[in-house]
């Protein structure tokens, strides 16, 4: 089932989001946070504040939901 995320990017605008595990359209409602996903897939990112690492890669939504945490201000994540 496809995460709803809202939050804002460094200068402010705002973006909502459906990540859906899908490795072709990680994400869904905003091309600027589609192309952020798109910038760090392949690289590896802490889950939590201490780890573990993943790589980020489409299909895997909690790797894609860390990475918008990491270089967005994710404001709410709903189901």
């Amino acid at each position: 089932m496809p995460h709803t995320v809202t939050g804002r990017f460094d200068d402010g605008s705002a973006y909502q989001v459906q990540v859906t595990g899908d490795a072709d359209r990680p994400v869904v409602g905003s091309a600027r946070a589609a192309a952020l996903v798109e910038l760090h897939a392949g690289r590896s990112i802490p889950l939590t504040p201490t780890g573990p690492l993943r790589v980020v890669a489409g299909e895997d939504e909690e790797a894609v939901l860390a990475m918008l945490r990491r270089y967005t201000d994710v404001v709410e994540k709903g189901a």
